[in-house]
């Protein structure tokens, strides 16, 4: 997904006459927590504080934190550890994230702020286990910043001291959604079939073994759309075997750069998660007035409103009819992008994202002790 810079004002104004040093600690480098990160970065730096971004190395090769005005440090543990020793305040991005500045700041005084990103582990071991992580750092943590209404909920029902609602904005559209789609639809051989497009890892979670028993029921339309998958991950060996041994019209196109300007292309947007807080496919895809069809899970509901079909998780059959539907009939596809681009209109800005962060970090210097 795009990942442009954040607007700041033209001469915004130092934070303080002491600069404020955040280090943003990054654990791994998804798409969701890693545009995130980046955007903060850009924006604290615009207004003079000092940012360290704690990542994977292929973290800053992709996101380029240092472009963004922020000093980069590998995610070695002594590493943070030094990073985290000069910090006025930590913010940590996803619970692994969280559990990792927690154990780096012991001893120091600077207060943890941890973004809750990511989704809630299903049952079983894996499941006990994500849940004591979660417990552990919401109570480490002086304030969780939930994306969505349910991860504030968790994060309180996890112990947490003090957790608020702080929207996580995309990024604003980028000008590769101006692009020509018949380019795009004549790379992927959707000239003149309908092109429905997914956009995340190809992980468990995000329900594209539910998605590929739809794409067999559209076989039986007339022209046969194509479903492009992209993204990568360890169920692609799974996925490739069922599309060539069912004769599925899907085409797995691994990870891409230029996945905002297939996004403006496509028909359909689906998103068929598990789960999900604030997804950037659900915002790129209102935002580029393309129809939308995604499971009603997590914090989708509330981030898209009227503006996309919401079906249940797992129901292959009410996917299926949702996409089929919306693909026969071109008003009510007109009449979604208008509406997304309506409820886009009423999200916050990076730069609103941004000041509420800085007001956090604001706050919490207010109670250090003198």
């Amino acid at each position: 997904m795009s990942s442009s810079p954040v607007p700041v004002p033209a001469q915004a104004p130092p934070y303080g006459r002491t600069p404020l040093r955040t280090v943003q600690v990054l654990d791994g480098a998804g798409a969701g927590s890693g545009t995130h990160v980046r955007s903060l970065a850009t924006g604290l730096a615009a207004r003079g504080v000092r940012v360290t971004v704690c990542a994977p190395v292929e973290a800053e090769g992709e996101y380029d934190f240092t472009g963004a005005g922020a000093s980069f440090a590998p995610d070695a543990v002594s590493a943070l550890r030094a990073a985290c020793a000069g910090a006025d305040v930590v913010h940590a991005h996803g619970v692994r994230a969280g559990l990792r500045a927690s154990l780096a700041l012991r001893g120091h005084r600077a207060p943890l702020v941890v973004s809750w990103h990511g989704a809630p582990e299903a049952g079983g071991a894996l499941g006990r286990l994500s849940r004591l992580l979660e417990r552990r750092v919401a109570r480490a943590a002086a304030v969780v910043l939930g994306s969505s209404s349910d991860q504030v909920d968790l994060a309180r029902l996890r112990g947490a001291r003090d957790a608020r609602l702080a929207a996580v904005a995309a990024p604003g559209p980028a000008a590769a959604t101006a692009a020509d789609p018949g380019k795009a639809r004549a790379e992927l051989g959707a000239v003149e079939r309908p092109l429905v497009i997914a956009v995340g890892g190809l992980v468990p979670r995000r329900g594209y073994s539910v998605l590929l028993d739809a794409a067999r029921e559209w076989r039986g339309l007339d022209p046969v759309p194509l479903l492009v998958i992209a993204g990568e991950g360890p169920q692609r060996e799974e996925l490739a075997r069922r599309i060539e041994l069912e004769a599925l019209p899907v085409r797995l196109l691994g990870r891409r750069r230029d996945a905002a300007e297939l996004l403006a292309a496509a028909d359909v947007a689906v998103l068929t998660s598990r789960w999900e807080g604030r997804s950037l496919l659900a915002q790129e895809a209102l935002r580029a007035g393309v129809a939308l069809v995604a499971t009603a899970v997590g914090g989708v509901p509330e981030l898209v409103g009227d503006a996309a079909v919401l079906v249940p998780y797992g129901d292959r059959g009410a996917l299926a009819a949702a996409v089929a539907g919306l693909l026969g009939d071109p008003a009510r596809r007109a009449e979604l992008a208008a509406a997304g681009r309506a409820q886009a209109a009423t999200w916050p800005s990076e730069d609103d994202t941004v000041a509420q962060v800085l007001a956090v970090y604001d706050e919490l210097m207010e109670r250090r002790p003198r």
